[in-house]
């Protein structure tokens, strides 16, 4: 039996994890893997893709990125903004439809997030042997408590906000460390409370400017002359304003800006100096954690043993630390936000962190 395996989508700590569990397990069975590159593109005539040896997996758990290339942009891209989907034309599916027989493979496992597993989805209802391995560092998939990659990027925010806070105190400063997410809240308030920040602003909650500052001047009357703020690039402006970099770029909108507008405006109110730094593509790259490892490659393993059961159309799916699998469906199209009265919102309320609501 051949089976292929494709990461589509942005760059996550984790992914060559995935392929090492994927290999091995396949190995086991006695199955040939093949590699395609560079996400779904790899599947166009002639095709782009390597076949993929154990001995070809040694050593990758440890890198960052993805030996196979990803994009998120491309033929295939069927995510074109929030809640907007569109279908990859009939065209393209019979071209790389052609690719999958040329080469007899017999089941086809899609590591992705939203977006490419939308784009798997479509493909499995048109006769297509998938399998879906949720792949995303903002961990607001639907029907999985946990992606790998996700503690990489908190891992990240919070070895920023140890530095931040150095040299904010230093100088008496308010420092603002915008971080990825999209629209879940998920990084900024995981990494917000393992870093130590004062404030963490949410997609999810709303905030005013005002209690902010006020909170600020609070903090200062009492001896505490910097404050350390996270914000989520997708949280709303007090006026229900996204910021975006590039509101007319093809695809997902790219967000990001807030960072620098919320340091303006609690320099203008608090009278204090602030600055902005904006995390970026530091949160994707790197080393994964030995947990998106460990995740990463029982991912792989899972996607392997549904592939022998035939059981396509469903994606690996992590609950209460097991392992299982769920539909496709279930998965996309909606997304698992923070919830505002969450407990892990009510504790970090509970240690003094501010959230601006």
């Amino acid at each position: 039996m051949r089976i292929g395996i494709l990461n589509s989508g942005g760059d996550c700590p984790g992914l060559n994890a995935v392929i090492h569990g994927v290999v091995g397990a396949a190995d086991q069975l006695g199955w040939e893997v093949i590699g395609f590159r560079d996400g779904f593109e790899g599947l166009l005539p002639p095709g782009d893709y390597t076949v993929l040896k154990p001995k070809d997996t040694i050593g990758i758990l440890k890198l960052g990125g993805t030996i196979l290339g990803t994009t998120n942009k491309g033929h295939f891209a069927a995510k074109v903004g929030k809640g907007d989907i569109a279908e990859v034309p009939p065209e393209i599916v019979a071209k790389a439809k052609r690719t999958m027989e040329q080469l007899e493979i017999s089941a086809l496992i899609v590591v992705g997030g939203d977006g490419s597993l939308t784009t798997g989805l479509q493909l499995y209802r048109e006769g297509w042997p998938i399998i879906g391995v949720p792949k995303t560092i903002d961990n607001d998939l639907s029907a999985t408590a946990f992606t790998f990659g996700f503690d990489s990027a908190v891992s990240t925010v919070v070895d920023a906000l140890d530095r931040l806070h150095t040299t904010g105190e230093s100088h008496k400063r308010v420092m603002v460390l915008e971080v990825m997410g999209r629209h879940a809240g998920w990084i900024a308030l995981w990494g917000g409370i393992a870093g130590g920040a004062n404030v963490v602003l949410l997609p999810e909650i709303p905030f005013s400017f005002d209690k902010i500052s006020d909170f600020i001047n609070d903090r200062d009357a009492q001896g505490y002359h910097s404050t350390l703020v996270v914000v989520a690039e997708g949280a709303h402006m007090p006026d229900g304003d996204i910021v975006t970099i590039d509101a007319n770029c093809a695809g997902e909108v790219r967000l990001g800006g807030i960072g620098e507008r919320v340091a303006a405006k609690i320099q203008q109110l608090t009278g204090k100096d602030a600055r902005a730094c904006v995390l970026g593509h530091l949160q994707r790259g790197g080393s994964p954690t030995s947990l998106d490892r460990i995740l990463g490659m029982r991912f792989g393993v899972m996607a392997v043993k549904l592939a022998s059961e035939g059981a396509f159309g469903r994606m690996v799916s992590y609950q209460a630390y097991h392992v299982d699998s769920v539909e496709i469906e279930e998965a996309v199209h909606q997304l698992r936000l923070v919830e505002p009265d969450s407990e892990l919102v009510q504790a970090a309320k509970a240690v003094g962190i501010c959230l601006g609501d």
